[in-house]
C-alpha cells in the first residue's frame, strides 16, 4: 500500500490542464460570432465520434462502473447493447429532422411545431436534467480528488473544516472547467475530447495490465478467470454473468435493452449538449458516420470497463475484501486499489483517466446549457438590439452563472449524498428527460396539434404519475421499473399530449 504524495497529484493535475488550454487556445483562434454555438460546422465526423465516447461515458461510469461489478456482474452491459439501437434511431429519425430544419439549438423544432409554451418547456426540462445529471458527475469527481488529499486521522467528515475543504477542489474545478470552455465553445469541447477520451482509455487499459500482472497472470489466465474460473467467484456468484432473467429485477436483461434504447434516444438524441456536437458535422452522412462509429466505440469502451471491474473484484479477494482497503462503497474501490495498492504510475494515470473521463461531459453540459439558454431563451438569432461584442459579454455571463449552479449542488450533494452515483444518475434522467421523449415522439410520430398551454402541465404530471406508478408497483408487486421508468414517463407524455390534442391536423409534419 503506499501513500499519494501531494505534490505529485498537484503536478499532474497543472500539467494536464495546461495541455487543455492550450488545445483550447488553438481551437479558439479566428472564431466567427456564431463559432461558440455550432463550431462553425466543420468539425472531421471521426473525430466527433471519438470524442463522443468521453463525453458519454463521463467520470461517473469511469468509478462507478467497475465497482458496480461487485453486485451487479456484467448486467449493465445489456443496457449497453441497447445503446447501439438509440444511435440507429437518432441517425436515421432525429438527425435529418435536425439537419432539415438547420438547427442550431434543438429545441426550437418544439416550437415549429407545437408552439411557444411547448418550446419554452422543452427547454427548460432539458435544463433541469442537464444541471442535476452534470452536477452529480461533476460531483463524484471532485469527491475523487478531494480523497486524494492527505488529512490528519483526526480529520473529521462533513465538519465545518471538512466541508470548506471539499468546497475549495469544487471550486478550482469549475473555475478550470469555465475558463477553458468559456471562448471556444462546441469547437473547442470537440477537440478537447480526443485528448481526454485518449488519457480516460489508456488509465484502463494500464490498470488492467497491472492488475493480471500483480496476480501473475497472462492474457489466457485472465480470460480464463473472468469467463469462470476459480478466481472469479466470490459468495458463489461469478463477477461476468451477462444477463439477468429475473423480471422483476431491476437489472432484467430484457428491460435494460430496452432502456438503453431509449435512454439513449433521450440522453443524446434529444440532449443539446450531446446533439451539438453531431451537429457541427459538415453535413447529414458525415453526422450519421459519427453515430454509428460512436457505438460501436461506446460498447468497446464499456466492456473494457467491466472487465476492469471483474478483475478489480478478484483482486479485491486477494487483498481481503472492502474492509482491508478501508472502502465503504462500491463506487470507492477502483480509486483506492488505483491510488494505493497498484504503483505511482497507475495512480497518476487514474487521475489523468478520471479528469479526462469528468471533463469532456462537464464542459459539454456547461457549453449546451449556455447554448440553451441563449438560443432558446435570450433569443440570439432574432435580437437587435445586442452587437456581437454584448452578445459574448452576456453569454460570458450566463456561462459564468451556471458554473456557480453547478457548484452550490456540488456543496449540497457533499453533505446529503447517500446514493450509489451511478444509479441516482440514471434515475434522474429516467425521470427528467421523460416528457422531452413524449414531446418529440409526438411531434414526429403524429400529425396532431396540441393545445400548447397545456405542455408545462403535462410535463410535470408525467414524472409525479411515473413515480408513483414505480412505488406501487414496487410495494405491491415487488416489481421494479429499472431504467425502463423513462419509457413509462415518455408514454405518460405522448398521452396527456393526444389527450389534450386540438382536433387539427398539421398540414406538413415536421418528421
Amino acid at each position: 500500500m503506499q501513500q499519494f504524495p501531494l505534490w505529485l497529484l498537484i503536478l499532474s493535475f497543472a500539467l494536464y490542464v495546461a495541455l487543455m488550454f492550450f488545445i483550447s487556445y488553438l481551437t479558439s483562434r479566428k472564431m466567427g460570432a456564431n463559432s461558440f454555438f455550432s463550431g462553425d460546422r466543420k468539425a472531421p465526423w471521426f473525430v466527433v465520434a471519438y470524442g463522443m465516447v468521453g463525453t458519454s461515458i463521463s467520470g461517473v461510469t469511469f468509478v462507478s462502473v467497475p465497482g458496480n461489478v461487485m453486485s451487479q456482474n456484467f448486467y449493465y452491459m445489456p443496457l449497453v447493447f441497447g445503446f447501439v439501437g438509440g444511435y440507429i434511431l437518432i441517425a436515421k429519425i432525429l438527425l435529418p429532422l435536425y439537419y432539415r430544419m438547420n438547427l442550431t439549438s434543438i429545441y426550437t423544432y418544439l416550437g415549429e411545431r407545437f408552439g411557444m409554451n411547448s418550446y419554452k418547456t422543452g427547454t427548460s426540462v432539458f435544463m433541469v436534467s442537464r444541471i442535476l445529471g452534470a452536477a452529480v458527475r461533476i460531483y463524484v469527481v471532485a469527491l475523487v480528488l478531494y480523497a486524494f488529499i492527505p488529512k490528519s486521522p483526526e480529520w473529521q467528515t462533513h465538519s465545518i473544516a471538512d466541508i470548506l475543504l471539499f468546497s475549495v477542489v469544487a471550486f478550482v474545478f469549475l473555475v478550470i472547467l469555465y475558463f477553458y470552455t468559456y471562448k471556444g465553445g462546441v469547437k473547442t469541447i470537440i477537440w478537447t475530447d480526443v485528448l481526454q477520451t485518449t488519457f480516460m482509455l489508456l488509465a484502463v487499459f494500464l490498470s488492467i495490465y497491472f492488475i493480471c500482472k500483480e496476480m501473475n497472470w497472462g492474457l489466457g489466465d485472465m480470460v480464463a478467470a473472468v469467463a469462470g474460473g476459480e478466481n472469479a467467484n466470490i459468495a458463489g456468484t461469478k463477477f461476468s454473468s451477462l444477463f439477468d432473467w429475473e423480471w422483476s429485477s431491476g437489472t432484467n436483461a430484457v428491460k435494460q435493452f430496452i432502456a438503453g434504447i431509449f435512454m439513449t434516444v433521450a440522453m443524446t438524441g434529444l440532449d443539446q449538449g450531446m446533439i451539438q456536437k453531431s451537429l457541427a458535422c459538415k453535413d447529414i452522412k458525415s453526422a450519421q458516420k459519427n453515430m454509428y462509429s460512436t457505438s460501436v466505440i461506446t460498447v468497446c469502451a464499456n466492456y473494457f470497463f467491466l472487465l476492469l471491474g471483474a478483475l478489480l473484484c478478484m483482486y479485491l479477494q486477494q487483498l481481503g475484501g472492502m474492509a482491508a482497503i478501508g472502502a465503504e462503497k462500491t463506487d470507492e474501490i477502483f480509486p483506492t486499489i488505483a491510488s494505493q495498492y497498484l504503483g505511482i504510475g497507475v495512480g497518476i494515470f487514474f487521475l489523468i483517466g478520471l479528469i479526462s473521463a469528468s471533463y469532456p461531459s462537464a464542459g459539454n453540459a456547461l457549453t449546451s446549457l449556455t447554448t440553451s439558454y441563449c438560443i432558446d431563451f435570450a433569443r440570439f438569432s432574432t435580437r437587435t438590439d445586442m452587437d456581437d461584442t454584448q452578445k459574448t459579454r452576456f453569454k460570458n455571463k450566463i456561462h459564468a452563472l451556471f458554473a456557480v449552479i453547478f457548484f452550490v449542488i456540488m456543496v449540497i450533494l457533499y453533505i446529503v449524498s447517500s446514493d450509489a452515483v451511478v444509479n441516482l444518475v440514471y434515475k434522474l434522467a429516467s425521470y427528467t428527460y421523460g416528457p422531452l421523449l413524449g414531446m418529440f415522439f409526438f411531434g414526429i410520430f403524429t400529425k396532431y396539434k396540441v393545445k400548447d398551454k397545456a405542455s408545462p402541465y403535462i410535463a410535470v404530471a408525467a414524472p409525479v404519475l411515473c413515480f408513483v406508478i414505480n412505488s406501487l408497483c414496487k410495494a405491491l408487486f415487488n416489481f421494479e421499473l429499472g431504467f425502463t421508468l423513462l419509457i413509462v414517463n415518455g408514454l405518460l407524455t405522448f398521452l396527456g399530449l393526444y389527450i389534450f390534442r386540438n382536433g387539427k391536423l398539421v398540414e406538413s409534419a415536421k418528421s
